[in-house]
């Protein structure tokens, strides 16, 4: 089972997902435009929110681990984001299913979160490789994930279903150990 731990830097802290972090999260989550590449709106109602807290975020401790995105300055949960899919043979994960909502994009939040999972990810579960997806549309998430130094790969054709029924095809990018200590230094010149 992955240990739920806050991890932190100056100005953001993960912090394992909870129910009372839920209000916060769901006004995070209100700008329609957060929806248009992630899979399922679950932040339309209260309601929705909960189910997915209790159905999804919590599903299978042994293979992720769900965070709320804590703004250190302002106090309050701003996203959320995971390491799931733990391969504990292959020593893989993914990182993912993140979100940040609209008036903390573009600022230190994402590279603060994605440098506490990446460091927490390779240097504490020791693993060899981390894997990002993303709508292949997508191109400010493909752009954060280049940012933070991930190779992209290729595409991965129909691997996610839709809300609608329809199928995804992901770009996806890696990240593995042997480029870790560069790239951890890149990550901390921009914290």
């Amino acid at each position: 089972m992955l240990e739920k731990r806050t991890l932190s830097t100056e100005k953001v802290s993960l912090k394992p997902l909870s129910e009372h972090h839920l209000d916060e999260l769901f006004n995070a989550g209100q700008d329609p435009a957060l929806w248009r590449w992630i899979l399922d709106n679950y932040c339309k109602t209260p309601q929705t929110l909960s189910e997915w807290f209790h159905n999804s975020a919590q599903f299978d401790a042994q293979q992720q681990l769900v965070m709320g995105i804590y703004c250190n300055t302002q106090q309050r949960i701003v996203g959320t984001t995971r390491l799931f899919r733990l391969d504990k043979h292959n020593l893989s994960a993914e990182i993912g299913h993140t979100f940040v909502g609209v008036p903390w994009q573009r600022s230190c939040i994402n590279t603060h979160s994605k440098y506490l999972l990446l460091k927490y990810a390779f240097e504490t579960l020791k693993l060899v490789r981390i894997t990002f997806g993303t709508h292949e549309n997508n191109q400010q998430s493909r752009d954060a994930i280049a940012r933070l130094g991930a190779q992209f790969e290729g595409i991965q054709y129909k691997n996610r279903k839709l809300v609608d029924g329809s199928f995804r095809n992901s770009a996806l990018f890696s990240i593995i150990d042997e480029q870790w200590p560069e790239l951890k230094q890149q990550l901390e010149a921009k914290l």
